[in-house]
C-alpha cells in the first residue's frame, strides 16, 4: 500500500506548484464551504484568542488560515521531487545566529511552533545550517503516512527523532554538533506534568521538556517563526532566547518562548494552526499554580 500511495503523490508532485495550487484552491473551497473541516474548533480557538474581534474579522482570519493550510498539504507533496535550488529559492532567511552558536562549538535548541509552513523548513534548514538538524517528530498513527514523511523530511539530511522515544532517538548523534528542533506549541500527553500559563486569556499547558534538557546541558535556545512573503516562499526568522539557560529559573525560558508566540500569533494569525486544539485541557488545581 506504501508504494502505491507513495507512486501516485510522486506523480502528482511533479506537476509545477502554479498547477499544484489550483487543487489545493479546490480542497480550500471543499473544506471550509462543503465539509467544514474542524470549523468549530478553528471558530472556538479564534474566539478565544480574539474576542476584541468581530465575527467578521475571525472569520475572514480563518479563510486565510484555510488557503494556508491546504496551501500546506500541497507543497508537502511537491516537496517529495523538489530539488535542493527548489528549497533554497522557496525557504531562506538570516543563519547567523545558529551558524555563530556552532561556530562556538556549541549544540543548540530550537523551539519552534505550528507554523506554516514547517515542513518546508524541515528540508531548508539543514540546506543553511552548519548543524545537523535533528527533528523530533510524533510518529502518525497511519504506517504508510507515517513512513511517507518520514522519508520527505529527510530528504535534506535532517534526521528524526521519535518524540515518543527520545533518549534511544537521541543516541546515534550523541557525540556530535546538532540543532535540536521542537515544536514547543505540542499539547502535552499528561497536563499534571505540564507548565501552566495564561495563553491568551485561558490557563494552557505547555510541555516541560522543551526548556528542561536545554538547561539540564546548558544548550543555548533559539526561537523561530517563519514568515510567508508570498505564496509558496518562506523566510525564516531567529531570535536568542536564552544563551546560558543553566542560569535560568524552572519555566523562565517557556514563559519567554510563550511570549514570543503570542506576539507572532497576533501579528500573523492566519500561520498559525488554528484546527489544532491548543485548549483541549482544563486547569484543577492539583495541577499546581498558572505561572504569570
Amino acid at each position: 500500500m506504501y508504494y502505491i500511495v507513495y507512486g501516485i503523490l510522486f506523480l502528482f508532485s511533479l506537476a509545477p506548484l502554479s498547477i499544484l495550487y489550483l487543487f489545493s484552491d479546490l480542497i480550500y473551497l471543499i473544506l471550509y464551504y462543503i465539509v467544514g473541516y474542524r470549523k468549530k474548533i478553528v471558530m472556538s480557538n479564534l474566539l478565544q484568542a480574539f474576542p476584541e474581534k468581530t465575527d467578521q474579522e475571525r472569520r475572514s482570519i480563518a479563510k486565510r488560515f484555510y488557503r494556508n493550510f491546504t496551501d500546506n498539504f500541497i507543497e508537502v507533496i511537491k516537496l517529495m521531487t523538489a530539488s535542493r535550488a527548489f528549497v533554497e529559492k522557496h525557504f531562506t532567511g538570516d543563519f547567523s545566529i545558529p551558524n555563530k552558536v556552532y561556530d562556538e562549538g556549541k549544540r543548540c535548541q530550537l523551539m519552534l511552533s505550528h507554523n506554516f509552513n514547517w515542513e518546508m523548513a524541515c528540508l531548508g534548514i539543514p540546506l543553511n545550517s552548519k548543524h545537523l538538524f535533528l527533528i523530533v517528530y510524533m510518529p502518525i498513527g497511519s504506517e504508510v503516512i507515517d513512513k511517507m514523511f518520514m522519508k520527505i523530511r529527510t530528504r535534506t539530511g535532517g534526521a528524526l527523532v521519535p518524540a515518543t522515544n527520545m533518549r534511544t532517538g537521541m543516541l546515534p548523534h550523541r557525540n556530535q554538533l546538532y540543532m535540536l528542533g521542537l515544536v514547543a506549541d505540542q499539547n502535552p500527553g499528561y497536563p499534571k506534568n505540564a507548565y501552566w500559563f495564561d495563553f491568551f486569556g485561558k490557563p494552557t499547558p505547555f510541555v516541560k521538556g522543551a526548556e528542561s534538557g536545554a538547561r539540564r546541558g546548558n544548550t543555548p535556545v533559539l526561537f523561530c517563526k517563519f514568515i510567508k512573503l508570498k505564496r509558496g516562499y518562506y523566510k525564516i526568522i531567529f531570535e536568542m532566547g536564552e544563551e546560558n539557560p543553566a542560569t535560568t529559573q524552572p519555566a523562565e525560558i517557556s514563559k519567554k518562548y510563550i511570549a514570543y508566540l503570542t506576539k507572532f500569533i497576533r501579528e500573523h494569525p492566519e500561520l498559525w494552526l488554528w484546527s489544532h486544539r491548543r485548549w483541549k485541557w482544563d486547569w484543577k488545581p492539583e495541577y499546581g499554580e498558572i505561572i504569570q
